[in-house]
């Protein structure tokens, strides 16, 4: 069986074993519980942030940073460091551990909550799609926030993936931090599977996904940064699904995946998270998709391909341009 909390506990001890070169902090709440900070108090970098992208996935994903360049249709030519997510069991590694499902809120303590330990505690309708459950006796969670989690908070999620509080650990990273925006440029095809999801099909045929992204600059605030981090993959991400499935099916669904397909698709996003006074489910939950989706069906040899790449809205956002 697969267990993304045991491959995810592998890969943080690596980064622990390795803590100074990452850039990182590995500590014990009082309670026992373990925190490495990725961006908090800890500068973080590239390396935490393909580490962190890696536990998010359950160890069934690899990141790799590579260049990545943009047209002149709107503006200038220009260049981004980006990377590439190459993810084989994509259901369980992106949407059964990956997908930010969890919404951590205990008294004044918020964070999104992602990684294996959703795949324990299973608090979202999501698992009865994807029929997987994960069995370990240790629990590894990603927590996006700049606030350092409490005893309170670890022993929540420890009780609610039924593992003591000294086999759970937390990693953290705000996004306003490399690391933490390293991790969500890597969710390019996580996000383009929970649109799948969204729209009724069963992401269980998915047989691998690929995909790439720009890594956003660093920003001064999180609310910023969260503008620039989706605009990342609402403009700059690209997908290549390899699936077993209808042609037909593929064929009705395509158009509607990239985010262009939505009707507040067009503008950075921190603007439109403005224009909606800071209501974030105000905005239409259809704009959340890669910018460009590729499907090859194994099935019949057949591909589909909808999207393109938003150079103007990207470099307004990233670049000031």
């Amino acid at each position: 069986m697969i267990s993304v909390n045991r491959a995810a506990a592998a890969l943080v001890e690596q980064m622990a074993a390795q803590a100074d070169v990452l850039g990182i902090t590995v500590s014990r709440l009082p309670g026992g519980a373990r925190l490495l900070d990725c961006g908090v108090a800890a500068p973080g970098g590239l390396q935490a942030g393909k580490y962190l992208a890696e536990v998010c996935m359950g160890g069934l994903g690899q990141v790799t940073f590579l260049p990545l360049a943009f047209g002149a249709d709107e503006g200038p030519a220009f260049w981004l460091p980006g990377l590439g997510v190459a993810v084989d069991q994509p259901a369980i590694g992106c949407m059964a551990a990956q997908y930010a499902g969890w919404a951590i809120k205990r008294g004044k303590y918020f964070a999104m909550g992602s990684g294996p330990a959703r795949a324990l505690a299973v608090v979202e309708k999501l698992y009865d799609k994807l029929g997987y459950r994960d069995q370990a006796d240790s629990a590894v969670i990603v927590l996006e926030s700049r606030q350092l989690p409490t005893d309170e908070v670890a022993a929540y999620i420890a009780d609610k993936c039924g593992v003591p509080v000294a086999a759970l650990t937390l990693l953290i990273a705000p996004t306003a931090s490399l690391a933490g925006g390293i991790q969500i440029s890597a969710r390019v095809v996580e996000t383009g599977l929970h649109k799948l999801v969204e729209l009724g099909f069963d992401v269980r045929q998915v047989l691998s996904g690929y995909g790439a992204a720009p890594i956003a600059p660093v920003d001064k605030d999180d609310m910023h940064a969260i503008g620039r981090t989706n605009d990342c993959v609402l403009y700059g991400g690209r997908v290549f699904y390899t699936v077993r499935a209808d042609d037909a099916e593929l064929a009705d669904l395509i158009d509607r995946i990239p985010s262009s397909a939505s009707r507040d698709y067009g503008q950075p996003f921190y603007r439109l998270f403005k224009q909606y006074g800071g209501d974030f489910y105000a905005i239409d939950p259809l704009l959340f998709s890669p910018a460009q989706v590729t499907i090859n069906n194994v099935a019949s040899g057949r591909s589909f391909t909808a999207g393109r790449l938003n150079a103007g809205v990207l470099s307004a956002s990233l670049l000031g341009g």
